[in-house]
């Protein structure tokens, strides 16, 4: 849920730093690395060097901006491409958490949403990945929350996927949303209205089980798709 930065108009770093892994979904047991291999710390991945205050930058229920523009895709999408590469690229050759890739059994009946960019660079493309998927009724998980490396000093993608994610699953019927959170993003998502419930440890690496606050995040409208993309 996370999402979900205000705009900031510094220039683009152009080197490929360390990707976001903010938030870490229940998923894969056996799936991935073993937890002696994952990496022990990992460098700021949702923002850096920018202090954020919830009050700062707020979605409208459209998740839309003149720079990038928030999506729940279904396939045949050609996007679906790009939304499994930039996974692909955090959470395995980067965060080393899984080795061949990070696709689940979950991914058949999660709801893929994806940051695209609007502007000069890597226009139309794929910036920011999510997914969300109702575990039992009425709650929902968020997890695979990235950004792509070049992008991370615009607050406004991780702020947007994580209001898109929340206010999606809320107007579909949502009664309590909640993400596996590392440890260096938990302050981020406090701001944003989310509560800590309780620390824990996922592959060798420290996470917060987090709650969003629903009353915080108004419903978006939109009926829930029959068909997922696989």
């Amino acid at each position: 849920m996370w999402f979900i930065d205000p705009v900031i108009d510094s220039a683009l770093d152009s080197s490929l730093d360390t990707a976001l892994g903010s938030a870490f979904d229940p998923t894969s047991p056996g799936g991935g690395r073993s937890t002696s291999s994952a990496p022990r710390a990992f460098t700021p991945s949702v923002r850096w060097g920018i202090g954020v205050d919830a009050e700062d930058f707020h979605l409208s229920p459209t998740a839309s901006s003149d720079r990038f523009s928030f999506h729940l895709l279904r396939d045949p999408s050609p996007l679906m491409a790009d939304y499994w590469d930039l996974r692909s690229a955090i959470f395995c050759e980067e965060q080393n958490l899984f080795e061949q890739h990070d696709r689940d059994q979950h991914d058949r009946h999660a709801y893929p949403i994806a940051a695209i960019s609007h502007g000069t660079l890597l226009a139309g493309r794929v910036v920011g990945v999510v997914r969300i998927l109702e575990t039992t009724p009425g709650l929902w998980f968020g997890g695979r929350l990235g950004v792509h490396a070049n992008f991370r000093r615009y607050n406004q993608i991780g702020k947007g996927l994580i209001w898109k994610a929340v206010t999606t699953a809320h107007g579909w019927g949502c009664q309590r949303f909640q993400a596996h959170v590392q440890v260096q993003n938990v302050r981020f998502f406090e701001r944003l209205h989310w509560q800590s419930i309780e620390a824990i440890e996922i592959r060798g690496v420290g996470h917060h089980l987090m709650e969003a606050d629903l009353a915080y995040y108004e419903p978006a409208y939109g009926r829930r798709p029959a068909q997922l993309a696989a």
